[in-house]
């Protein structure tokens, strides 16, 4: 199977979503964010740095929960971030 590669916009909502977490996480640290969410550390620090653009749900869900953060909330603020640059002109 061939993946198709991103668009800029999966790119940038990936970084989006990553700082998000990053951001969320705060001060715990990411081995203790990542065991309690069943995935690895370089994972987490994977998808914190945007790495992994299109992480699966599931793994996104699990941190979310990990920091309670809801998953709305979450992808509002993701989407306002778009939202904003498309209102700029910058998106």
């Amino acid at each position: 199977m061939v993946r198709l590669p991103l668009t800029q916009d999966e790119v940038a909502r990936g970084q989006r979503i990553g700082a998000l977490l990053r951001q969320a996480r705060g001060a715990r640290s990411m081995l203790e964010v990542s065991l309690a969410a069943g995935i690895s550390p370089e994972t987490l620090r994977k998808i914190e740095s945007g790495r992994i653009a299109t992480p699966a749900f599931s793994t996104v869900a699990g941190i979310a929960a990990t920091l309670d953060l809801s998953l709305d909330q979450l992808w509002g603020e993701a989407s306002q971030d778009r939202a904003g640059a498309m209102a700029t002109g910058a998106g």
